[in-house]
């Protein structure tokens, strides 16, 4: 398919072009009764002498237009705040307006799914009577905005995909670090169960002064009972303490509305009261201080005005995230990808009996320190014209002695930190961790729902993390549970490599005791085998199931009685053999072999059996509905 062309020397995007197709996926918002009234135009068709950034940094503030995209220029405003971010989201060196190698196009870097990637886009801009509709600067020469919103509508399909978001999406795609939502209505936190750090209005209050100057923070509206707007999110710019006449201390806040004007309520309004109980050169450097759409509030007013803030963890030039939680920088970091199948790792929550099917990941803690983990579902592509459909998604986390456990009790076991089911794109779990060995299961509150995800942890002490290989699948039952046990072994020459049971040595092999006390129907085992060993020097090898008479035991069991065979796996040159089956109860031999004697090499044995026991009914729900922000403050045709 063609992407790319010329007109008249300037670069035409035709993978996102100047028509209704980039401007609408489903016309289902107000941006329809836009239709046929919106041309495209250069920015030096739309004024003269075009900027990327204007002089004063206030007018390279964004601006909303008609588009309800109000979460993105939340995010938008992180960039001014950090130029390491804004380099990286906009490469330097781009040749502009009046440079003599411009073309008309610009690339911009948006952090998806674990990694940076590039989009290109023409610089052909919606407009209505020869105006930028949508959002652009303060200043109406610079149009870093109105490119960069451009850029983010091809990565999700269309400009109307942007309409009604998460600003802590846009904070994450922006800069690849991690931001949390924290409600000023409710105490209680979604991070279960032994979590202090409750994410309300008193932590907003508890940050420290450099953390408030460094963090991005957005706060957002819910409800319509306000002046400020339904569904919309604005930034807050700065922070400040100030004493009244009395000697009273009072935080005030300012805060910026990306529509461009200011609070008309409230004690910290323009001709508000509050300010006649500053001393008169407080006030004036305060209300001087404001920008177009910028305005003061108090704290008490700012709990009772807003629903939910935004808090994203600053991130340095190495990559490094700081706590928004301690201050402490978290220099250990690592990202591992993997997927719910239906049918094989889509387990569902612990409500279902096939919850241990979901992957499962080892995090290793060398000291004890500080841990964030993130559960990410990806973005994609394929699915941004149609608007990407959030699973309801969680993280349970559990601590074991040693990597050698019995998944099922454990997983029955309250977790020893976990995070309700949540239609969010990213769930986060904060705490203090000792040295030793935890258990990860990301898991869908739905059984069988597919998906791709991300892991990521950054600590301040050393960490590891990788993936906790498991047996294939069980199939659930009803009644009853899995139990699984693992077993590691080896052959050895002239001692326990005795080979298959063509070979008089066969009953020198390594053999495992199975007791099946459990006959409800159907499969009741379930043996794996697997040689652990490099791909180009695996050995041929099997195994064998042998009844144990009455009162023999496994070990005693003499080589001559090693008949007959219940259950065999043909030897075959494979990292790993398996055999399901149904054994009537009673004691059992397994001997694992290789098709040759005197070979050497290791083994691991897994032994999965179904017990008599009920898989444990948890009461899992789901957390609150998601609440998207969009509001515009009109309709201007």
């Amino acid at each position: 398919m063609q992407t790319d062309a010329e007109h008249n020397g300037m670069f035409v995007d035709l993978s996102f072009p100047a028509d209704d197709s980039s401007l609408f996926s489903d016309y289902t918002t107000p941006l329809s009764s836009l239709l046929g009234e919106i041309t495209w135009l250069r920015p030096q068709e739309i004024c003269e002498h075009p900027l990327l950034f204007p002089d004063e940094p206030v007018e390279a503030n964004p601006k909303q237009g008609i588009l309800g995209d109000c979460w993105l220029l939340c995010a938008c405003s992180m960039l001014l705040k950090n130029q390491h971010l804004m380099n990286k989201v906009f490469p330097q060196e781009q040749p502009l307006w009046g440079d003599s190698g411009y073309q008309g196009d610009f690339r911009f870097k948006f952090w998806r799914n674990g990694q940076w990637i590039e989009v290109r886009v023409d610089d052909r801009l919606p407009c209505i009577n020869g105006t930028p509709c949508f959002s652009r600067c303060v200043s109406r020469r610079a149009f870093w905005v109105a490119l960069l919103e451009k850029a983010y509508a091809k990565l999700h399909g269309s400009y109307e995909s942007l309409w009604a978001g998460q600003v802590c999406e846009a904070m994450v795609d922006l800069s690849g670090t991690i931001a949390e939502r924290w409600s000023l209505k409710e105490v209680k936190s979604p991070q279960q169960p032994n979590n202090k750090d409750k994410p309300n209005g008193t932590r907003l209050s508890q940050l420290s002064e450099e953390l408030k100057k460094r963090c991005s923070i957005s706060c957002s509206i819910h409800s319509a009972t306000t002046e400020l707007g339904q569904f919309h999110a604005m930034s807050v710019m700065e922070w400040t303490n100030v004493t009244t006449k009395t000697g009273e201390k009072v935080q005030l806040i300012r805060i910026r509305n990306p529509w461009g004007r200011k609070s008309r309520g409230g004690t910290w309004k323009e001709s508000g009261l509050g300010w006649n109980s500053l001393e008169p050169s407080c006030a004036q450097a305060l209300l001087g201080h404001t920008a177009e759409g910028e305005f003061w509030m108090d704290e008490t007013e700012f709990q009772q005005e807003f629903d939910e803030v935004t808090v994203s963890y600053p991130i340095i030039e190495e990559g490094h995230l700081q706590s928004i939680f301690t201050g402490n920088f978290l220099t250990h970091s690592h990202q591992i990808g993997g997927r719910w199948v239906k049918g094989h790792s889509a387990g569902g929550c612990r409500n279902n009996s096939t919850f241990s099917t979901n992957p499962k990941y080892w995090l290793k803690v060398s000291e004890r320190g500080e841990v964030l983990l993130s559960l990410l579902q990806w973005a994609l592509p394929e699915l941004a014209a149609e608007g990407s459909v959030k699973l309801a998604i969680a993280l349970h986390v559990w601590k074991v002695e040693t990597k050698r456990f019995n998944l099922t009790r454990t997983i029955n076991n309250t977790p020893l930190l976990s995070h309700t089911h949540v239609y969010d794109r990213e769930v986060v779990l904060h705490t203090h961790l000792s040295p030793g060995f935890y258990l990860l299961v990301p898991s869908t509150f739905l059984q069988g729902a597919e998906g791709r995800f991300l892991l990521r942890v950054y600590s301040s002490c050393s960490t590891s993390v990788s993936v906790m290989k498991s047996t294939p699948p069980l199939q659930p039952c009803s009644e009853g549970d899995w139990e699984s046990i693992s077993s590691h072994g080896c052959w050895t020459v002239a001692s326990t490599a005795g080979g298959g049971r063509n070979f008089p040595t066969h009953g020198l092999n390594p053999r495992i005791p199975l007791a099946v006390t459990y006959d409800p129907g159907g499969n009741n085992v379930r043996v794996t085998l697997r040689q652990n060993g490099p791909d180009d020097a695996l050995h041929a090898i099997g195994l064998h199931i042998y009844k144990v008479p009455d009162g023999v035991s496994c070990s005693s069991l003499a080589p001559s009685v090693l008949s007959p065979v219940v259950r065999l796996v043909p030897h075959a040159h494979s990292q790993e053999v398996s055999v399901s089956c149904h054994l009537q109860p009673g004691e059992y031999a397994v001997i694992p072999s290789t098709y040759q004697p005197d070979l050497s090499g290791q083994f691991t044995l897994t032994l999965a059996r179904r017990i008599h026991r009920k898989a444990l009914q948890f009461q899992e729900c789901l957390g609150s509905a998601i609440q998207e922000v969009s509001c515009i403050s009109v309709m201007r045709r």
